[in-house]
């Protein structure tokens, strides 16, 4: 309990932005909702011949699982909110439609005849007959679909969408359950909340309702548009990867361009995988991010490594880059955060193992645990392993990065795929071993921008070559155990270090 209420204190300032922002993702994302949901169905109920077809096309855009959908968002509208409310809509729709439609559909006819023996037009029997006594079914409806977009915009977080996901997603990343809880309760708190608010609504009249909702929108609307309305001067936009390491880089990057230029920096930090900030970079939604030689000639461009030597793969893949993409990196930090195979220190010492090919001999006994992106890299990652070793493993387990540190804490599994920089390496006691046939390439790290966007930026281009050549494995790795597990802020690691190596004053 003291550990949680050190983090609320900490962090408070942080939960009450992502409060927001996941307050104002939802709202506008219910209110749009029903803004077509009630209308559309109230229109189903005099077309039933088309009825059934809509309404199953809205219950199969649902069952598109969430992610997926959030990453198709992507290619096709960019990242922040604006993809995030369209995935969120269409997660809401179905219960909207439905219950209206069945709502209105179940109103007795007895009623609609008796209003129409008085005179009533039909806009007037909708408005004055239908709508109030199929209120209780549509509210049911629109309840449900708030649980739904309370919930799901937590996934939003991954396409840099803000909410409380951010919270929970760091605490996944960190391994830190006061974090995961901070981001967790109040998202439950906030589903109550709008519950509530949902119930005082349905309660008032028609006039005060429209007033309230139209009021909340405005007010919602206008701390979403604050920001945007006080900017000042151009701003860049640079992301990060899940991970502590791009977010003290990223971190870097902001504080060398901002001490050195009249740019201000917008960090996207936790955005997820290579192919999300990949094609984030593509569609100008970002204007750089923190990428390494070896996944851009592995995962991006699709090359074989030519040479091991650092400097040739680092020549080769900015060649692959401004050739096929029009994209380019950077001078190149020190550090080499390769792909590694590790273990546990004592299961290492009491099977004899050194190198990934010493697994051979405990091959049956292995219980592997790599991430997604890992297990399905060609050129270096498990295929490679595989053919390369001739291992095959019988049983992978794939997983998000860091849930695979606890899994091999638990005893779950008992090899993971790492990175010869990451915290938990030193945090959980592990053995890397050797890749003696050197199937992983040289990864340095680089900012990685579209070639047009440096051409109309030059000046950005020296403050950040500042860290060209800097940071060893040593400094990387204790850099990412105090944010990870001395959970220490990325901007505060980033500026000590800087100023420690006089690349800011």
């Amino acid at each position: 309990m003291n550990s949680f209420i050190e983090t609320f204190s900490t962090r408070r300032g942080e939960l009450l932005q992502t409060l927001i922002e996941h307050i104002q993702i939802s709202f506008i994302s219910l209110l749009i909702a029903v803004i077509i949901g009630v209308p559309l169905g109230i229109l189903l109920t005099k077309t039933d011949k088309f009825a059934e077809v809509v309404i199953n096309i809205a219950a199969v855009m649902q069952t598109i699982p969430s992610l997926a959908l959030l990453g198709l968002m992507i290619p096709l509208f960019g990242i922040g909110e604006f993809p995030a409310i369209i995935a969120l809509v269409i997660y809401a729709l179905l219960p909207v439609l439905r219950n209206t439609y069945t709502g209105i559909k179940e109103v007795d006819p007895s009623l609609v005849e008796a209003a129409e023996g008085i005179g009533m037009k039909p806009l007037r029997r909708l408005v004055k007959v239908e709508i109030p006594i199929a209120m209780p079914v549509m509210m049911a409806g629109i309840r449900t679909a708030m649980v739904l977009i309370i919930g799901t915009a937590t996934l939003a977080a991954l396409i840099g969408a803000g909410g409380l996901g951010d919270l929970i997603l760091l605490g996944i990343n960190r391994n830190n359950t006061d974090l995961i809880i901070l981001g967790a309760i109040p998202a439950a708190l906030l589903a109550i909340l709008f519950d509530i608010g949902l119930r005082l609504i349905q309660n008032m009249s028609y006039r005060r309702a429209v007033i309230t909702v139209v009021s909340m929108f405005v007010v919602i609307l206008a701390i979403a548009l604050a920001p945007l309305l006080t900017n000042r001067g151009g701003e860049i936009t640079i992301a990060g990867k899940l991970g502590s390491e791009p977010a003290i880089i990223t971190n870097m990057y902001k504080i060398l361009i901002e001490e050195e230029t009249d740019y201000t920096v917008k960090v996207e930090d936790g955005l997820g995988q290579t192919s999300f900030l990949f094609n984030a970079l593509k569609s100008d939604e970002i204007d750089g991010y923190l990428e390494f030689t070896g996944t851009v000639l592995g995962e991006l461009v699709k090359e074989p490594a030519e040479s091991n030597k650092e400097s040739e793969v680092y020549d080769q893949a900015v060649d692959a880059l401004e050739s096929g993409l029009d994209m380019t990196m950077l001078e190149p930090m020190k550090f080499n955060n390769t792909y590694t195979l590790a273990v546990k220190k004592d299961f290492a010492e009491e099977n004899n193992l050194e190198t990934i090919e010493d697994l051979k001999s405990v091959e049956d006994e292995i219980r592997p645990g790599f991430t997604m992106e890992f297990n399905d890299r060609q050129e270096d990652g498990y295929p490679a392993v595989s053919e390369a070793y001739g291992l095959n493993f019988s049983d992978v387990v794939t997983m998000e990065p860091q849930l695979r540190y606890q899994a091999i804490e638990s005893g779950e599994i008992n090899l993971v795929d790492a990175y010869a920089t990451d915290a938990e390496l030193r945090q959980f006691d592990m053995v890397i071993l050797e890749d003696t046939k050197r199937v992983f390439p040289p990864y340095q790290g680089a900012p990685m921008f579209k070639q047009e966007f440096l051409e109309e930026h030059p000046e950005i281009i020296d403050p950040l070559n500042k860290l060209s050549g800097k940071i060893t494995d040593e400094e990387m790795q204790d850099m990412n155990y105090r944010v990870t597990v001395e959970d220490e802020l990325p901007n505060d690691v980033a500026r000590e270090y800087l100023e420690e190596n006089n690349l800011i004053e």
